[in-house]
């Protein structure tokens, strides 16, 4: 007698669709249907899993280029003075520190502004 996939196929199926659970109509129910579903889910969180970390640099550059206008300052110009000052604050810690702490903000223009006249 030959040998069969019959439960191995069985798992196969079972945890695909479990995998494809909450999809609307065929997509949760049918096999190829949701499996199609699942490929183009991979590719779309693949892409923007990238997405999302631009996403919240140009969220920060944005944060930053406000702040800095606020004190008389381009984005770039500041970003220069971050680097002629040798501050190593990333644009992340930069945009919060102008939102939570504006006095600490401050006191780090102050220093780009003392690095860039120099």
């Amino acid at each position: 007698m030959r040998t069969r996939k019959g439960a191995a196929r069985r798992q196969a199926k079972r945890r695909l669709l479990r995998r494809a659970k909450g999809y609307v109509g065929g997509r949760h129910r049918l096999i190829r249907t949701a499996k199609e579903t699942l490929v183009r889910a991979g590719v779309f969180a693949y892409r923007d899993r990238r997405q999302r970390r631009r996403d919240f640099r140009r969220l920060w550059i944005t944060r930053l280029s406000a702040a800095c206008e606020q004190h008389g300052l381009r984005y770039s110009q500041f970003i220069h003075g971050l680097k002629v000052a040798q501050i190593e604050l990333d644009r992340k810690q930069l945009s919060e520190m102008a939102i939570q702490d504006p006095a600490g903000f401050h006191a780090v223009v102050e220093q780009v502004k003392k690095a860039l006249a120099a």
